[in-house]
C-alpha cells in the first residue's frame, strides 16, 4: 500500500472553495476539487443539511446512509441559512475570500438573494462561480427543474441505452449529474488558467443536458449529412463486430471487443478458427459489420463451450480485449484493482474502515486522495467562521439564537 503519510503536497491545496446547492451535480465538481487538496466548505442549510445526507443504502450496522461519505469527503461543512439577510451577508463576505464558488440551484435563486456574479465578483475579481443546472443559464428551458433522468433523454442518451424493442432504460447510476460535474471541474480548471493571465474570474456554466450531449460522439452529424438517427442496439454498437457480451459455459458473460482488424485475427486463432480471418465476410471491419450478426454467433459458439474465466484468461494471453461483467463484490476482490489501490479504505466517523474508490486520475507527483469522509453537518461552522472572517464567540451565539447557522 502507498504510505499516504509522507504525501504532503496535494496540487489544489492553496484554494479555497464554497460549494453551495445539494444532491449530486455541483457536489461531485466539489468532491473532485477537494479530492485534489482544495479546501471545500460545504454550506448547507441548518437543521437539514444536504438532502445527498439521506440517500442511498444504510450501513447495516449503524443505519447510516452510505453515500454521503463519498460524495462529501475531504469537505467541510458549515450550516448557513442563505434565505435570511444575515446570512446572505456572511456568504458575501467569504465570497469575498474564496477562489472558487460552485452553486446548482435554478438560475435566478442566486441572484433573488443578492449573490449573483454582478455582486460578489464587486468585492473579488477573481471569484470564479461555476453554476451547474439541468438546461444552462439562459434559453427557454433555463428555468425549469433539470433532473439528471430527463436531462439525459434530452442529451441523447436515454433514446440509444436499452434494446430495440422495448422502451429506453437508464444507466444505473445518475450518470448526467456526474458528467456535468465533470465537466465544471474542467471548466473551473481552465478559467483558473486564464485567471494566471488576466487576474479576473469569470462564470462556468457547465448544464446537465449539454454534458450529456458532449458524449454523444458523431450521432448529430450522422443525421445531418448522412440522415441516419443512430438507435437502440442493446449490448452491441452497430457495425461494430465482433464486440458485444457472450454467454459462457458457467452462466457468466463475458466482454469481448475484437472489432479491429489485427485483432480480430488474433480472436479467430484463440477460437482455433485461423481460416476465419481470411473469410471474405469477415475479412474486414466494414465486411463484419454487414454480418454483424453471423460473426456473432460464430463467437457465442465458441464462448459457450467454456468457462468464462478461461476465456478471459486464453484471450489476454493472445491479446484479445476481454473481461468479466464486475459486480462490487469482484471489484473488491479482483488483484488488479488491488494492486492498483483503486478502492481505498477510509476511516468512517466511528473509526470502522470504509472502503470507497480512489481519486482519478492519478498524478506522479501530487496525487489527490481521501483524507477523510463527509463531514457531520455544521462540524466545522465555529472553525470557518473565526478562520475565514474572525467572527468571535458571542457572535456565533447569536448567530445560533436566530437560526442563521
Amino acid at each position: 500500500m502507498t504510505d499516504l503519510t509522507s504525501l504532503t503536497d496535494l496540487p489544489l491545496d492553496d484554494l479555497k472553495v464554497l460549494e453551495l446547492g445539494q444532491l449530486i451535480a455541483g457536489p461531485y465538481c466539489g468532491q473532485v476539487l477537494a479530492d485534489f487538496g482544495a479546501e471545500v466548505i460545504k454550506v448547507e442549510p441548518p437543521g437539514k443539511g444536504d438532502a445527498m445526507r439521506q440517500w442511498g443504502e444504510a450501513d447495516s450496522e449503524t443505519g447510516e446512509p452510505l453515500w454521503w461519505n463519498v460524495i462529501a469527503r475531504n469537505k467541510k461543512s458549515m450550516t448557513l441559512d442563505l434565505r435570511q439577510p444575515r446570512g446572505q451577508e456572511l456568504l458575501r463576505e467569504l465570497a469575498s475570500q474564496a477562489d472558487i464558488l460552485i452553486e446548482n440551484f435554478r438560475p435566478g435563486t442566486m441572484e433573488r438573494w443578492g449573490l449573483g456574479y454582478d455582486v460578489l465578483s464587486r468585492d473579488n475579481p477573481g471569484l470564479i462561480m461555476v453554476r451547474v443546472t439541468g438546461f444552462g443559464q439562459d434559453g427557454p428551458y433555463a428555468s425549469r427543474a433539470g433532473f439528471a433522468s430527463v436531462c439525459e433523454a434530452m442529451g441523447g442518451l436515454r433514446y440509444l441505452s436499452g434494446y430495440p424493442d422495448r422502451p429506453p432504460v437508464r444507466v444505473g447510476i445518475s450518470l448526467g449529474d456526474t458528467l456535468a460535474g465533470v465537466h465544471a471541474v474542467m471548466g473551473t480548471l481552465v478559467a483558473l488558467h486564464q485567471r494566471e493571465r488576466s487576474g479576473r474570474g469569470q462564470v462556468v456554466d457547465s448544464a446537465i443536458f449539454e454534458s450529456v450531449l458532449a458524449m454523444m460522439e458523431n450521432l448529430i452529424p450522422e443525421y445531418a449529412r448522412a440522415g441516419k438517427v443512430r438507435e437502440r442496439s442493446g449490448s452491441f454498437l452497430p457495425k461494430i463486430a465482433p464486440s458485444n457480451a457472450y454467454p459462457a459455459r458457467d452462466g457468466r458473460d463475458v466482454i469481448i471487443g475484437a472489432n479491429q482488424d489485427t485483432v480480430f485475427r488474433r480472436l479467430c486463432e484463440a477460437m482455433g478458427q485461423p481460416g476465419l480471418a481470411d473469410h471474405p465476410d469477415y475479412a474486414t471491419h466494414r465486411a463484419r459489420g454487414i454480418h454483424q450478426q453471423a460473426i456473432d454467433e460464430v463467437v457465442t459458439g465458441w464462448t459457450s463451450r467454456h468457462d468464462a474465466q478461461e476465456i478471459v484468461d486464453r484471450l489476454a494471453e493472445a491479446g484479445v480485449p476481454a473481461g468479466l461483467v464486475y459486480t462490487a463484490p469482484d471489484m473488491l476482490a479482483d488483484p488488479h484493482i488491488q494492486a492498483r489501490e483503486a478502492i481505498t479504505e477510509v476511516p468512517d466517523r466511528h473509526g470502522k474502515p470504509l472502503p470507497m474508490q480512489n481519486v482519478f486520475p492519478r498524478l506522479t507527483q501530487t496525487p489527490g486522495r481521501v483524507r477523510h469522509v463527509g463531514p457531520a453537518l455544521g462540524e466545522h461552522t465555529e472553525e470557518i467562521l473565526a478562520d475565514w472572517l474572525g467572527v468571535g464567540p458571542e457572535s456565533l451565539d447569536g448567530l445560533r439564537a436566530e437560526h442563521v447557522i
